[in-house]
């Protein structure tokens, strides 16, 4: 059992296990520090015109700019969520909301893409403690079900709202005030947290979790980030050979990390946990679903910009209208699981989510804009839906003492679907576009917005319905993983008969 101490300790009485105005306050204050890390995944969409024309960073640079925040936090999620099994996830909170603070001060005032590059470093180290502690602090608040699986949706729903609004922020943000603005909103946040979380957390640790295998923190990162980056590689630049070494290098460690784990009497990660229904289907559902959202995004996001010709604040506006969709699936889904099997409405809501991507997949050049983002609300709603549920489910499933590592594992898999996402979704749509310009200059040939730049009249409007298609099979795509995902959660998180449910772990 863990070992719990602060103003929640000692509440071992089945009469205490209801949650009360301490742990909903408390579930509050975690949730703003979430969004904001979160959004710092999108918010320098816009501000990255800003920076380059004040810190004149290079190509490379620029790039390194925008990703390093991601690659740190995906690689350090594994390490952080284990320490702070071991040293305190209120400690482990604390200690990230102070350095996610500084940070953010020194990224505002950077004067260098060096610096900047390494302050976004250290935004993910802050970060990476962050994100599954706050997950792992709902499995200590709340003891009861009904509760804590409403508290998981909340935090669901305030996670896939962050990436939406980073850019929305950022707009309102860069129309009134200079680039580290952007930056500068964290502050409140943090320091709320650091105020309160010491009188509103439970300090909460495993009570005898063994020495810290660092070697294996070091094995996990130095997995995660080959195969994240090459990934990435592929997406932007197609089948190449370097990142593709990278990505089986990447996998090499990864295998020699897990082969660690199996011998280790305290490992970071429970591999007997993996094995089980509820927590290992969960993780695979989520890393499907979360594939799907972010491959989908950057199509969706260069339709509205390029092909409807609105302006990036525009389209950023624009894009908060399908993550209603979330606002209402989240607790709908929710509702329906305290009716029904989590299983099966899991399988109801990537069901929903299919429909809706294969909406998408009848988008045209001229189709009106209330039809795509209708298709979107519908595809986020039964997506978020499903997703609240496998997180709620695989946090059931994990013992409190481990909560930290499960979360870590959780969103280590979502990290990598989303890069995953990116890489098979987008190379599928850029193949469809390159074969429908194959007749275009080299330029207008490689990407939309090369086409936007260098052809105009009959030719632009042939890369727009090119792009276009692209589109459209790139949500097919996102629909058959939405449909696998719905395979998944027949197959292993609904309850079996005669057999107990999902959340017995077998």
């Amino acid at each position: 059992m863990d070992t719990t101490t602060g103003p929640l300790a000692g509440r071992t009485d089945p009469a205490a296990r209801r949650a009360g105005r301490r742990e909903w306050t408390a579930l509050a204050v975690l949730m703003l520090p979430l969004l904001l890390v979160s959004m710092d995944v999108s918010v320098l969409y816009f501000a990255i015109p800003f920076i380059s024309e004040d810190l004149a960073p290079s190509s490379t640079q620029q790039l390194w700019i925008l990703d390093m925040y991601g690659f740190v936090l995906a690689g350090l999620l594994i390490t952080m969520g284990a320490l702070g099994d071991r040293i305190g996830r209120r400690r482990l909170v604390l200690a990230g909301a102070g350095v996610f603070g500084l940070a953010s001060v020194a990224a505002a005032y950077a004067d260098s893409p060096q610096l900047l590059i390494a302050v976004r470093a250290l935004l993910g180290v802050g970060g990476a403690a962050l994100m599954p502690s706050t997950l792992a602090l709902i499995r200590n608040l709340f003891h009861d079900e009904k509760q804590r699986a409403t508290a998981v949706t909340a935090w669901t729903g305030v996670m896939t709202a962050g990436i939406s609004f980073g850019p929305v922020v950022s707009g309102a943000l860069l129309e009134r005030f200079w680039w580290g603005s952007v930056f500068l909103i964290n502050l409140p946040a943090m320091l709320l947290l650091l105020i309160l979380a010491p009188l509103l957390l439970p300090e909460v640790k495993h009570p005898s979790p063994g020495r810290f295998d660092w070697p294996s923190a070091v094995l996990s990162l130095a997995g995660l980030l080959p195969v994240i980056q090459g990934v990435k590689e592929l997406a932007r630049n197609g089948v190449e050979l370097p990142p593709i070494l990278m990505i089986m290098a990447g996998f090499g460690l990864l295998y020699v990390f897990i082969r660690r784990q199996s011998r280790l009497a305290h490992p970071l990660v429970d591999l007997e946990l993996l094995r089980r229904r509820s927590y290992g289907g969960a993780v695979l559902a989520n890393l499907f679903a979360v594939a799907a959202t972010i491959g989908m995004a950057v199509f969706l996001t260069q339709y509205l910009q390029s092909v409807l010709g609105k302006s990036p604040f525009e389209a950023a506006l624009w894009s908060l209208v399908p993550a209603t969709g979330a606002f209402v699936g989240a607790p709908g889904g929710a509702a329906l699981a305290r009716r029904f099997d989590r299983g099966a409405v899991m399988v109801g809501g990537f069901g929903v989510s299919a429909c809706g991507f294969g909406a998408l997949a009848w988008v045209r050049t001229d189709s009106p804009l209330w039809f795509t983002l209708a298709a979107c609300a519908v595809y986020t709603s039964g997506l978020v839906a499903a997703m609240a549920l496998a997180n709620e489910l695989a946090l059931g499933a994990a013992p409190p003492e481990r909560a930290g590592s499960a979360a870590a594992v959780l969103e280590s898999g979502q990290e990598l679907g989303g890069a995953l996402g990116m890489a098979v979704l987008g190379s599928v749509g850029a193949a469809v576009y390159r074969h429908g310009m194959a007749d275009a200059p080299a330029a207008a040939r490689e990407t939309l917005g090369g086409a936007v730049a260098s052809v105009h009249g009959d030719a632009l409007d042939a890369a727009f319905t090119a792009f276009t298609r692209g589109l459209d099979c790139a949500a097919l795509g996102a629909a058959l993983l939405m449909a696998g995902a719905a395979l998944l959660a027949l197959t292993l998180l609904r309850a079996r008969r005669g057999g107990g449910s999902a959340r017995s772990g077998r």
